[in-house]
């Protein structure tokens, strides 16, 4: 009975991402030049996508969201640049991501339900788009890739 449970629980942790990676920010700070450039190897452009920028900071960042500029490069090189806000605290300054010790992590949403053009590799670059250069206590920047249900 008990293996059963565990069998069952474990199928129902699966994770069915296509991708979900982070890369580490050196030194905690984050310059302009340098993007985070993640390759999205994409094989079924016939199904919806939920897809998502990872960030990890400590609990001194300065600001309650973050200004990036996403760029994304298909596999015909055809480029598009979008330029999104997240809000990372509440107005009191209560950190919205979950928090463990001193890092706090999110999952910014920022395509729901998209259809990718075609088949290929995707490059999406990550550029942070503050005032302040570096932007200081941003510890991991990533993507992840689902399925929409």
């Amino acid at each position: 009975m008990i293996s059963l449970f565990v069998v069952a629980a474990l199928q129902g942790c699966t994770d069915n991402a296509v991708i979900d990676v982070n890369h580490e920010i050196s030194n905690r700070r984050w310059s302009y030049i340098k993007k985070v450039s993640i390759p999205v190897k994409i094989e079924d452009n016939s199904k919806a996508y939920n897809v998502y920028m990872n960030l990890r900071h400590t609990a001194d960042y300065r600001y309650s969201n973050i200004f990036v500029l996403i760029h994304q490069r298909s596999p015909d090189g055809k480029k598009v640049t979008e330029r999104k806000e997240f809000q990372l605290a509440y107005p009191d300054g209560e950190w919205l991501g979950s928090g463990s010790g001193n890092l706090y992590t999110y999952q910014l949403l920022f395509k729901e339900r998209y259809r990718f053009p075609s088949p290929g590799t995707y490059i999406f670059e990550f550029e942070q788009n503050m005032r302040d250069n570096p932007l200081r206590e941003v510890r991991d920047v990533g993507i992840r890739v689902e399925p929409a249900e």
